[in-house]
C-alpha cells in the first residue's frame, strides 16, 4: 500500500507540474488533422539497404512508411545526423510534431531540446528501451513517449541466450585463432565450460527475462531471477526459475548474470565497484539492456583483474561507442554495435508498431495502453 500511495503522489506532483509548463495545450493539438511534420533519426545503412527488402530500420527505407505518410499529407524527413548544434536534426527540433527514433542509433532527446520544440507533441521509439529521452522533461512539457513494446524481446532473449554460450564455450578466442592462421586449442580449452549445471541469474524478468529463463530450461541449469515483482507460482513452475527478492543475496551464486532491468535513475551506475565485488571471481556477464546501467571503469578494471571472467553485450554508453571506449580493448570481452533486437524479424514489427501508432495519433485515438513510456505526465512504473 505504502507503494501504490507513493506512486500516486509522483504522479499527481509530475502532472501538477506538467499543466504549469503547458502541458494542457499540447494535448489539445495531439487529434487535429493538419499536416504534421515528422523526424525519423536512423542509422544509414549504404549499400546494405538494398541487399533485403525488409531491411526497414535504416535511413534509407525509414520504417517503410514514407509513401503512406507523404500520400496523407504530412512531411517526413528522415536522417542519421543527431548531435551536435549544427547537426540536421536540431534544425528540425523547432517545429517538428513527432519525432521517431530507435535505441540502435538513438536521437538524444534532452530537456533543452524539448524546451526548444514548440510543436513537439509525441516522441516515439521504434523498439524497445526510451532512456535516450529525459522522461521527466517530457512528462512535465505534456509530451506523449511510446514505444512498441514487445517488437523485439524475443530478438534480444535469443541473443542473451547466445552470448552466454560464447562466454561459456570460450568461443571467441577460437574464432580469432582460425581467423589468424593458429591452432591452440589448450588456449581455448583451458577456460571453456558446458552450460549444463551453472547457475544463472537475470537481473529483471520482464519480457525478454522471462523468455531468457524459457529458452534456458532444456540446457539443465539453476535459474534464479531477481525482479520488483515475483512470477505467479505456476509460470515459475512451469520456467523452473527460482525467486530471490534479496539481490545480494542472488548475486554470489551466479556463474552467469543477465541483466534485463531498463535504465532509470534508481539503476544507473547500479554495477559499480561494490555491486561488482559481490559477484562470484570469475562471473560472466551479459548486458543488452543499457550499458550505464554498469559503471563503465568498474567493469574496465573487474575484466582486467579477471574478477569478471567475461563481458558480452550490445550496449554502450554513448551509441554510437567512439573507437577509444575502454570495452573495445577489455580481455575477454564479446562485444556487438547493439543489434540484439534490430533483426529483420524485429524491424518488420517495430515498423508496423510505429505505424500503428502514427495512424492512431493522426486521428486522435489511445495507443495500446502497455506502449506508453508517458503519458498524461505520468512515466510508467518501471521508470518511476
Amino acid at each position: 500500500m505504502r507503494i501504490m500511495a507513493t506512486r500516486r503522489f509522483t504522479g499527481a506532483a509530475i502532472r501538477a507540474c506538467s499543466f504549469s509548463s503547458g502541458y494542457f495545450a499540447r494535448r489539445l493539438h495531439a487529434s487535429s488533422g493538419e499536416s504534421k511534420k515528422i523526424v525519423g533519426v536512423f542509422y544509414k545503412a549504404n549499400d546494405y539497404a538494398t541487399k533485403n527488402p525488409n531491411f526497414l530500420g535504416c535511413v534509407e527505407n525509414a520504417l517503410g512508411i514514407r509513401n503512406w505518410l507523404e500520400t496523407q499529407g504530412h512531411q517526413y524527413i528522415v536522417t542519421d545526423d543527431k548531435e551536435g548544434p549544427d547537426c540536421e536534426l536540431e534544425k528540425h527540433i523547432p517545429d517538428l510534431h513527432v519525432l521517431i527514433s530507435t535505441p540502435f542509433h538513438p536521437a538524444y532527446v534532452t530537456a533543452e531540446r524539448i524546451k526548444k520544440a514548440k510543436n513537439l507533441q509525441l516522441l516515439l521509439t521504434a523498439g524497445i528501451g526510451s532512456d535516450h529521452i529525459d522522461l521527466q522533461a517530457a512528462a512535465a512539457a505534456g509530451l506523449t513517449v511510446a514505444e512498441v513494446t514487445g517488437s523485439n524481446v524475443v530478438s534480444v532473449a535469443e541473443d542473451e541466450l547466445m552470448r552466454i554460450l560464447i562466454l561459456m564455450r570460450n568461443f571467441v578466442p577460437g574464432y580469432n585463432q582460425v581467423i589468424n592462421g593458429e591452432w591452440n586449442v589448450a588456449g581455448i580449452a583451458y577456460r571453456a565450460y558446458d552450460l549444463e549445471g551453472k547457475t544463472i541469474g537475470t537481473v529483471g524478468a520482464g519480457r525478454i527475462g522471462k523468455l531468457l529463463l524459457q529458452r534456458l530450461k532444456p540446457f539443465g541449469c539453476n535459474l534464479l531471477y531477481h525482479d520488483r515483482l515475483q512470477m505467479e507460482p505456476e509460470l515459475e513452475q512451469e520456467i523452473g526459475a527460482n525467486y530471490v527478492e534479496n539481490l545480494n543475496e542472488m548475486l554470489p551464486k551466479c556463474d552467469v548474470v543477465v541483466v534485463n532491468m531498463p535504465l532509470t535513475e534508481k539503476t544507473r551506475g547500479m554495477f559499480n565497484k561494490e555491486m561488482i565485488s559481490k559477484l562470484k571471481k570469475g562471473v560472466l556477464i551479459v548486458n543488452n539492456a543499457r550499458a550505464a546501467i554498469m559503471d563503465r571503469q568498474a567493469v574496465v578494471e573487474a575484466m582486467e583483474s579477471g574478477h569478471i571472467g567475461g563481458y558480452s553485450g550490445d550496449v554502450w554508453d554513448p551509441q554510437p561507442a567512439p573507437k577509444d571506449h575502454p570495452w573495445r580493448y577489455m580481455p575477454n570481452q564479446a562485444m556487438t554495435p547493439h543489434i540484439s533486437g534490430t533483426t529483420i524479424d524485429a524491424q518488420l514489427r517495430y515498423a508496423a508498431g510505429t505505424k500503428d501508432m502514427l495512424e492512431k495519433y493522426f486521428k486522435g485515438e489511445d495507443f495500446p495502453a502497455q506502449n506508453y513510456i508517458v503519458k498524461d505526465g505520468v512515466l510508467a512504473p518501471q521508470y518511476m
